[in-house]
């Protein structure tokens, strides 16, 4: 997707919409270069009320045997578990404490990448995440995050 194509108008919330391809009706954080850079990532509202991440799997983030870096699904994991906490964080922004991710299996060129989870605890400033990666429906990589409440623009 070009930089400006089949995005819509921001939701107030540095969320954009996306009109039309294959995540319409998904929103994306077209204010953060790098997941643009490295995705893009997109975010939805599931029909049970949970939220889910997405991408499709190009050629751009494959190592050199052919499968996802590892790097490149951590860095979605990351983007993830934001989307996760969305409804914890609130009005808040946050920041990582820690990260940690069990590769289950390869994810291939094409291949379309998920994220769901759950927000195990949130009191106070810290969030705790737990969720898996799904590459067209195959568990790719089990994933717990920390977050802490920051103050900040996002």
């Amino acid at each position: 997707m070009s930089e400006n194509q089949g995005v819509g108008e921001t939701s107030g919330t540095g969320l954009v919409d996306v009109t039309e391809g294959e995540f319409a009706g998904w929103q994306v954080w077209q204010s953060d270069a790098f997941e643009q850079r490295a995705g893009p990532f997109y975010e939805k509202r599931a029909d049970d009320g949970s939220m889910i991440a997405a991408f499709r799997a190009e050629q751009r983030h494959m190592n050199g045997a052919g499968f996802m870096h590892g790097g490149c699904l951590m860095t979605f994991a990351d983007s993830a578990i934001f989307t996760i906490a969305r409804d914890a964080l609130g009005d808040s922004h946050g920041v990582t404490l820690t990260l940690t991710g069990d590769f289950l299996d390869p994810v291939r060129v094409g291949q379309l990448v998920e994220a769901t989870g759950e927000v195990v605890r949130a009191g106070g400033k810290t969030i705790f995440v737990a969720g898996i990666v799904r590459a067209d429906g195959n568990p790719v990589l089990r994933l717990d995050g920390i977050i802490r409440k920051v103050r900040g623009e996002r």
